[in-house]
């Protein structure tokens, strides 16, 4: 019996409502500056505070506006609906490899977090409490979900993409497209009951699926008492990791004290003569002050392959230990790989941010090899390439 099931009831946008998820971006500006240019974005509904006219209320605040928008939406028909469905996604560039997917149900009492938790959706990552809150609190105003969790089906990944190409082949012009900030182009096709629906639901619960984006998004659904999730339940070879770098806005200590201070916990630091640039595993460069340096910092011998990943060693050793920095810190800021080197680079230029943490991405092995250990990532450490697309397809909750 598979986990992923029909969307029981769905908005499928008719075009202009596709977003960028709401936790993609590096700041709230830009967000807003998205609502501004298009008011019929998701984003106006996912993150209702940072809409022009919502400006100054707090995120709980302006949940009444949010369930004015998509009631708007709905009614301007910038969706329709569609009943028993799930939904075939193509994401395609020139010179890219096209991503595959299926917009669908998961069950939500099949998330693992641990290896003596039962469950065939493997979450892995730590993930900000107050940001789970406030999407429980968003999917119970609004009564949908407008955001999937991207999974990753790491059993019949293989038969999945063939099968899903197959059917897209086979459906004719899509039934809507929506081209990204990058240039990638989102095609969705809605399929009914029947027998290609029963067969694309098998095999994309036909193994273990592991949350690839959206851990947040999943744990919501549990702390909501949702039965499912939407997902889009992809496959490995539609998606590649990128870097997740950090800045930091404000220092606790000078860049000295921090270069000391990490010294004397065993790390070795070399101060480079050029700018910063992403590193290879095993190492970090840090940006400040118009400085580079390399950073080894000491692995934990008796540590798990989770606690000795760069990603944790920066959290641990820099930013707690030497800065004395929560991970959930306001002055930290997260940037995921649709942020070049350089613009890191220019935000501690511009006076913006004072470091620029660079670290190299996790590998796709060592991915593996922590969700088959149930262990859990470091926060913000996997950039998966692509990402679904909010605001596609929308999960009717009530």
């Amino acid at each position: 019996m598979t986990v992923v099931h029909p969307i029981k009831l769905a908005w499928i946008t008719n075009g202009g409502t596709g977003a960028q998820n709401y936790d993609e971006f590096a700041d709230d500006a830009e967000i807003t500056d998205i609502i501004k240019g298009n008011p019929h974005s998701a984003l106006a509904v996912e993150m209702p505070h940072l809409a022009p006219e919502s400006l100054g209320k707090s995120f709980l605040e302006s949940l009444p506006d949010a369930v004015v928008r998509l009631q708007r939406d709905q009614a301007e028909e910038k969706y329709r609906q569609a009943e028993h469905v799930v939904v075939l996604y193509r994401i395609s560039a020139p010179g890219e490899a096209p991503a595959y997917g299926l917009w669908s149900m998961v069950e939500t009492g099949q998330i693992s977090t641990s290896a003596d938790e039962p469950g065939l959706v493997i979450r892995n990552e730590d993930v900000f409490i107050s940001k789970v809150r406030e999407r429980v609190a968003l999917a119970e105003s609004v009564g949908a979900l407008l955001s999937p969790v991207l999974l990753l089906q790491t059993g019949r990944g293989e038969e999945l993409h063939a099968a899903l190409a197959e059917a897209i082949d086979a459906a004719g012009e899509p039934a809507t497209t929506d081209v990204d900030g990058a240039g990638r182009t989102h095609a969705i096709w809605p399929v009914g009951p029947g027998e290609l629906q029963d067969r694309l639901l098998a095999l994309a619960g036909g193994g273990e699926l592991v949350v690839a984006d959206g851990n947040h998004r999943s744990l919501a659904a549990q702390t909501g008492g949702l039965e499912r999730f939407l997902a889009v339940v992809t496959t490995p070879a539609s998606v590649f990791i990128q870097p997740y770098n950090r800045l930091v806005s404000e220092l606790p200590a000078s860049l000295d004290e921090l270069l000391e201070r990490l010294r004397a916990a065993g790390a070795t630091v070399t101060e480079l003569p050029r700018v910063a640039q992403l590193p290879i595993k095993g190492t970090i460069e840090l940006y400040g002050g118009g400085r580079t340096f390399a950073v080894e910092l000491p692995a934990d011998p008796a540590g798990t392959s989770v606690e000795n990943l760069d990603h944790a060693l920066v959290e641990r050793i820099l930013l707690r230990d030497a800065l004395g920095l929560d991970a959930g810190d306001k002055r930290i800021a997260y940037i995921g790989g649709d942020y070049p080197v350089e613009w890191l680079r220019g935000e501690v230029e511009s006076g913006r941010a004072e470091l620029a943490i660079l670290i190299a991405p996790v590998t796709v092995d060592d991915f593996v090899e922590v969700n088959l250990e149930r262990l859990k990532l470091p926060r913000k450490s996997t950039w998966f390439t692509p990402k679904a697309r909010g605001g596609l397809v929308v999960a009717d909750i009530r």
